[in-house]
């Protein structure tokens, strides 16, 4: 067996530090909709433009540099209008820099598999700790050839970083590259242009507080009334004072509503993206703002009620709670959800789950939930799992970032407490000491439901091995501490029993003569026997004394 690695401790996860919510803009005018077409397309091509200077400049960018980028943009937009063009463009540069850090390492970690797998003998078996050799000389001289590749990609891609050189596509290198087929994705040329068109349209303000409603650029009053202000070169499309265009129709958010109203009536910063989802034909209108992250609480008050324990499956969420002592309560939960489908679909999936979980946190009366702390990114390569297809599709189509953002963000706002926990051996060890004890009659313990109750002993501090039953031939303290879980050398891991002075009743024989004395007798003799037995009446003295 090999040395089992170190397992980190559960900390508190912190709450969310933004909010984001989303309504559909109806009831738009013909009008409308070609002055935002107009507005997109002439912000996009300067976003396009400036996003290029960016990335010309790489590491040797600065803040001078910015500012300059700026200053050419106002003439052909507005002061507000490029300050929001720059930061978005910095904030992509960002994100594509640690996307080029995250390939490196992805990369580095198959040309370590593949260089340990092709130092050993060829058929060699391996372990469930570490892998064999390949199972052929072909697939060893493939995968020899692919070591190659690979170093060549590492070896770009370290030379792209090292010169600040990253590879962005504005509108996304995945629809980019639908272009080229067509056919399979079921679109056609006009279709695929115009979702291209609209991805790389720019309509999106940030927020400024003590301005009117929190935003000059795109500006929502509290009653609906949306309206922008129009770039310079499209100025004579006004509608309103001041080059400003007011759209038809009113807005109203269902999701977090008064959160919304309360800012925008004391006219703090509030975001704004509008933009089109092409396929539908829909507009939509994205208001988002930050909010100061909430206290973590310490984690021994978040278990002060117990702890729901959760294992994220491809197909359900199995979730068990457990009392103050780690010990399982009641039968365990399932909440099922279906991964298939469009993004909004898997997205919803997930939500409504989540919901049904924290509603029954919040029946129980629980205020802390246990989940795994999850990263499939280096465990989902094809060097470590080449022959496993259906395993590398199953991990990499569960939502692990996903869900843990959503939850994080939903449980923050009913007061429950999300506690990340080290994923080794959750579900191996909670299936080995849980999975067989918790089945019954009447009730079927899968090996995700152990996993649960492991994710929350973690969570706790107990240990995920369970109390073992004391020797049935002799069941007390002949045999050393009644468990094996708890040891006499750490009294404080399952409080065992103090130690009573004096000698154990089953371990030394009373004394007989003193029995004798001070019992009394509790068998009914027969009146005829000519030896009756009188208790001495000196006896009863010396007690009452």
């Amino acid at each position: 067996m090999g040395e089992l690695r170190s397992i980190a401790e559960p900390f508190v996860v912190s709450g969310p530090s933004g909010v984001a919510i989303r309504t559909r803009r109806k009831g738009l005018a013909p009008g409308d909709e070609k002055v935002l077409r107009l507005v997109g397309a002439h912000l996009g091509s300067l976003a396009s433009r400036d996003l290029k200077a960016r990335c010309r400049d790489g590491l040797a960018h600065s803040v001078k540099a910015w500012a300059v980028r700026k200053r050419e943009l106002t003439p052909v937009s507005s002061s507000r209008w490029a300050g929001s063009i720059t930061k978005a463009t910095h904030d992509q540069w960002a994100l594509a820099r640690r996307c080029q850090l995250a390939h490196i390492q992805n990369l580095e970690a198959g040309i370590r598999a593949i260089e340990e797998r092709l130092v050993l003998p060829v058929g060699q078996k391996g372990t469930k700790s570490a892998p064999g050799g390949y199972r052929s000389k072909r697939e060893w001289h493939a995968k020899a050839r692919r070591l190659r590749v690979l170093q060549d990609r590492l070896a770009a891609a370290r030379a792209d970083r090292e010169a600040g050189v990253v590879h962005v596509v504005r509108g996304g290198k995945r629809l980019a590259r639908t272009r080229h087929h067509l056919e399979a994705a079921g679109l056609t040329e006009c279709a695929w242009r115009g979702r291209w068109e609209a991805e790389r349209w720019f309509c999106q303000a940030d927020g400024e507080s003590g301005k009117r409603y929190g935003n000059e650029t795109i500006r929502v009053s509290p009653d609906g009334e949306v309206n922008i202000k129009l770039p310079a070169p499209l100025a004579h499309l006004a509608n309103a004072p001041h080059g400003r265009y007011v759209l038809t129709g009113q807005v109203a958010f269902a999701h977090r509503g008064s959160d919304w109203a309360d800012r925008v009536e004391a006219n703090r910063a509030v975001a704004y993206r509008i933009h089109l989802d092409a396929g539908r034909g829909r507009w939509y209108l994205t208001a988002s703002w930050q909010i100061p992250p909430t206290p973590t609480l310490p984690i021994e008050a978040a278990l002060a009620h117990g702890v729901i324990g959760i294992d994220m499956n491809a197909d359900h969420l199995a979730a068990w709670r457990l009392d103050t002592h780690g010990n399982p309560v009641g039968r365990p939960r399932r909440f099922l959800y279906d991964l298939s489908g469009t993004a909004q679909h898997r997205d919803a999936q997930v939500r409504h789950a989540l919901t049904r979980l924290l509603n029954w946190a919040r029946t129980c009366g629980v205020k802390a939930i246990a989940v795994e702390d999850l990263d499939f990114q280096a465990e989902k390569t094809r060097e470590k799992h080449g022959h496993r297809r259906r395993f590398r599709q199953l991990i990499s189509g569960m939502p692990t970032g996903r869900l843990r953002a959503r939850l994080t963000s939903m449980a923050d706002t009913t007061g429950v407490t999300i506690i990340a926990v080290d994923p080794a051996y959750t579900s191996k060890w909670g299936a080995q000491h849980w999975q067989k004890p918790m089945a019954g009659p009447t009730r079927r313990t899968t090996r995700h439901d152990a996993a649960g109750i492991a994710i929350g002993r973690r969570a706790q501090g107990h240990p995920i091995r369970r109390r073992t039953t004391p020797p049935r031939a002799h069941q007390s303290d002949a045999h050393g501490h009644r468990t094996v879980q708890a040891d006499r050398r750490a009294p404080g891991r399952e409080e065992p029993r103090p130690r009573i002075p004096g000698p154990r009743t089953r371990s030394v024989p009373p004394d007989a003569a003193s029995t004798r004395a001070t019992r009394t007798s509790t068998t009914v003799r027969d009146v005829r026997s000519d030896q009756a037995w009188v208790q001495d009446s000196l006896l009863l003295t010396e007690q009452e004394r």
